[in-house]
């Protein structure tokens, strides 16, 4: 009986909350992305890709070392 009890009033709440009128809904106004140009500059510092390769070999042959 408790839990019909406690059907009924989630069923009552859940329908009262859902109750009101209809209003024009809020539309946000779309702002256009910017782009932004990245010049890559000449650098000397190593490339990531380098970075991440050596590193790589390094652990791979420190492990095969051992």
């Amino acid at each position: 009986m408790k839990n019909l009890a406690a059907a009924a009033f989630f069923v009552i709440s859940a329908s009262t909350a859902q109750a009101g009128a209809m209003s024009d809904p809020i539309v946000e106004p779309v702002v256009p992305p910017v782009m932004i140009a990245d010049d890559a500059a000449a650098s000397s510092a190593p490339s990531a890709a380098l970075v991440m390769t050596l590193t790589t070999l390094i652990v791979f042959g420190a492990a095969l070392g051992q």
